[in-house]
């Protein structure tokens, strides 16, 4: 039919469209039966178009040889864009990984990939997602922040479950930092509750690392066997101690390091690590009763759906679980998620933890949010106490 008429597709919609308005034109819409009429006038229109198309022009909705419908992207297009979003300390390790997924997807795809790429703070992260930032793919230091990402109705329900480990991508521990020598003798968490001894450390209501630093004590009690009076007790004693709660772990650090202020930080192991790699001399301690500080990893489903990115943002995922990805995140001081002959070298030069807590342990980030850091939850009546 178009061939005949020497018409073009777009052409035939606009006439059928006018055609359609001068009939809507001789009917009042008051009546059932003016209405079904209309509706039946419009049906046959697009029948009409649908016949002369013969079916072409729309490509999105084609199906690979299994039925499934095949990723926009992946179909059609030679390159494909993705943006990752990450909280600071993860960067060398990514600068690293990233090539060598590109590498591999060129080979099974030949598609070219590039990664978009944004470090920050887990929370200022976490809500410049929220707010807009069209992140494809988020790595953050706890799941506290990708529950809010959830909760903003950007990650679907159940991203624990989609990748190994509840989705967790890469870990550390809690270390305490001394000044050099260690003049105070601290060795463990009990340590910090005494007498003449400083900590420095951010505010738990503001900080993610702080609510790390917060469960790594409440969880040296609970280990060896104290309930939660006790535990309340010498986290109290503990942030007595503290002079005074700065915002984030980067002002605690400025406060620690610039300032001289303070006998302890408290930080992650992966950041002490990385910081001796670029010259600089710590002096450190890795409390035999520790925590596992977790980094999840999710797929922003609205924003992936929205680019037609998923098929290569889950391949992504998958490829930071593989051996040769986790031994750049050992390389840069995050303790391995799965140990392979690969990783078990690397893992091997980090002191060993023989008490090492979750946040599973007490209910995961909601239980653990709502009793501790919830406006007037016990960090609240902590503070009230100081």
């Amino acid at each position: 039919m178009l061939g005949k008429d020497n018409m073009s597709f777009w052409q035939l919609i606009l006439e059928s469209g006018q055609i359609f308005i001068r009939i809507a034109k001789k009917f009042r819409l008051n009546s059932v039966k003016s209405f079904l009429s209309l509706f039946l006038v419009g049906v046959s229109l697009s029948l009409a178009i649908a016949a002369c198309s013969g079916g072409a022009g729309d490509t999105s909705g084609s199906t690979d040889a299994g039925g499934s419908a095949a990723s926009p992207v992946a179909a059609n297009k030679q390159d494909v864009k993705l943006t990752l979003v990450s909280f600071a300390v993860t960067k060398v390790a990514h600068d690293a990984i990233i090539p060598k997924f590109v590498e591999q997807w060129k080979k099974e795809r030949n598609q070219n990939v590039t990664v978009e790429q944004s470090y920050g703070g887990s929370g200022s992260q976490t809500r410049a997602v929220i707010d807009g930032l069209e992140a494809d793919i988020v790595h953050l230091a706890l799941g506290l922040d990708v529950g809010n990402i959830q909760k903003a109705g950007l990650i679907e329900s159940g991203w624990e479950k989609e990748f190994p480990n509840n989705s967790i991508v890469s870990k550390s521990v809690a270390a305490l930092i001394t000044r050099p020598g260690n003049p105070k003798g601290l060795k463990t968490w009990a340590d910090l509750g005494k007498d003449g001894v400083q900590l420095i450390t951010a505010d738990p209501k503001t900080s993610g690392i702080a609510r790390w630093n917060f469960l790594a004590l409440w969880n040296s009690v609970i280990k060896t066997g104290g309930g939660e009076d006790k535990a309340l007790d010498f986290v109290t004693k503990v942030y007595r101690n503290v002079p005074v709660l700065t915002k984030d772990a980067r002002e605690a650090t400025d406060i620690f390091a610039k300032r001289n202020q303070g006998d302890a930080l408290i930080n992650y192991e992966n950041e002490v690590v990385l910081a001796q790699q670029k010259g600089e001399k710590l002096d450190y301690v890795i409390p035999d009763i520790n925590i596992s500080i977790d980094n999840p990893i999710a797929i922003v489903d609205k924003n992936v759906d929205k680019h037609g990115t998923r098929e290569v943002a889950e391949a992504f995922v998958k490829f930071l679980y593989t051996p040769e990805a986790q031994q750049e995140f050992a390389k840069v001081g995050f303790r391995p998620v799965e140990e392979t002959p690969r990783t078990k070298e690397l893992a091997s030069k980090y002191p060993k933890v023989k008490n090492l807590g979750t946040v599973q342990d007490y209910g995961g980030w909601d239980s653990v949010q709502k009793k501790f850091f919830e406006d007037g939850a016990i960090f609240d009546k902590i503070q009230t106490k100081r």
